[in-house]
């Protein structure tokens, strides 16, 4: 288990702006796997307070489902090719700092990273809750549930 150390290495989140983006299918729970999640719930903090929040389209599973697989044994999410799919899954959140999901792939994890964008996978279902605790600093990143 990993406590995130916000983002900012500790700083107070007064006079701080993030966009939290949280996979869901209703806009009230963070879904349990980042790819099958229809929506990104996302959330606009200003000094420590919600400001705005958005239901944006995301692209998933089901949108590659036709496209052939190009991995091998044991890199499922790792290679060049997820990798795309991954960035085209991210576009709608370019602008989001956080990622809350209640699981997700290596390659995603990996992916979302690389595009300055924190992935945290939470135990917290409830979308309001996670980002209250990612607001005060409590929000936990369980990689251990990272396939």
């Amino acid at each position: 288990m990993l406590v995130i150390v916000y983002l900012l290495k500790g700083d107070k989140m007064e006079n701080k702006t993030i966009n939290i983006a949280a996979v869901t299918d209703d806009g009230l729970t963070i879904s349990q796997h980042f790819g099958r999640a229809a929506f990104y719930e996302v959330l606009f903090v200003e000094n420590g307070k919600v400001v705005k929040r958005e239901r944006r389209e995301k692209l998933g599973h089901n949108n590659f489902a036709q496209e052939e697989h190009h991995h091998s044994d044991g890199e499922h999410g790792l290679d060049e090719h997820s990798h795309s799919k991954h960035v085209s899954m991210a576009e709608a959140i370019k602008d989001c700092q956080i990622l809350l999901a209640r699981g997700m792939g290596n390659g995603a994890y990996q992916s979302m990273s690389q595009l300055n964008i924190k992935p945290v996978v939470t135990d917290i279902k409830n979308i309001d809750e996670a980002v209250q605790a990612v607001i005060n600093g409590s929000i936990v990143d369980h990689t251990e549930k990272l396939h």
